[in-house]
């Protein structure tokens, strides 16, 4: 299969379990490198259910149907980003939430297709910016995020999570 072969859909209720294999991969993954981002409360399959029913999550599919990783997008702010400095204003903007590409599928530019497609979501929708936080001590995000325009703007706390910061990005889209 080519890694150009691929769709972005709404995830359905059916996928569920292909989302949390994904994300029980990734954490295992992360953990194993000293990154931890998340952990077995976080992200739950609580906050994917309620993701799947607020038509918030979005699945990336291979050509013959696999499931490779997804993404929450969201045009709520939370309170935690209330502190952060943004650089557009706080009107309409789009925040990604727990994206995830299967380990056996990093490094093929997966991550940068998902970000392409919420950027085109943005621009079709007349967003101010997109708007994204990752943990401060995963360098392949913080890397990716740095190569696609994104700017760091400031840290907010999960203390559930890591005590470590959590870095607060915004890509502007006009």
């Amino acid at each position: 299969m080519s890694s150009n072969k691929f769709s972005i859909r709404k995830a359905k209720e059916n996928d569920l379990i292909h989302v949390m294999h994904i994300i029980k991969a990734c954490t295992e993954h992360m953990i194993s490198n000293n990154i931890f981002q998340w952990n077995d409360k976080y992200p739950s399959v609580d906050t994917f259910k309620d993701d799947i029913e607020k038509e918030h999550l979005y699945v990336l599919v291979s050509a013959n149907d696999e499931i490779l990783g997804c993404v929450s997008i969201t045009y709520e702010m939370d309170d935690f980003y209330r502190k952060i400095d943004w650089i557009s204003p706080t009107s309409k903007n789009i925040y990604v939430h727990r994206l995830a590409v299967h380990p056996n599928h990093q490094g093929k530019g997966y991550a940068q297709k998902i970000m392409k497609f919420i950027e085109d979501k943005g621009n079709k929708n007349m967003c101010e910016s997109i708007r994204l936080d990752t943990f401060s001590m995963n360098k392949k995000n913080n890397a990716l995020y740095n190569k696609i325009g994104y700017n760091k703007l400031g840290q907010i706390y999960f203390r559930d999570q890591s005590e470590m910061p959590f870095n607060c990005y915004e890509k502007p889209l006009k």
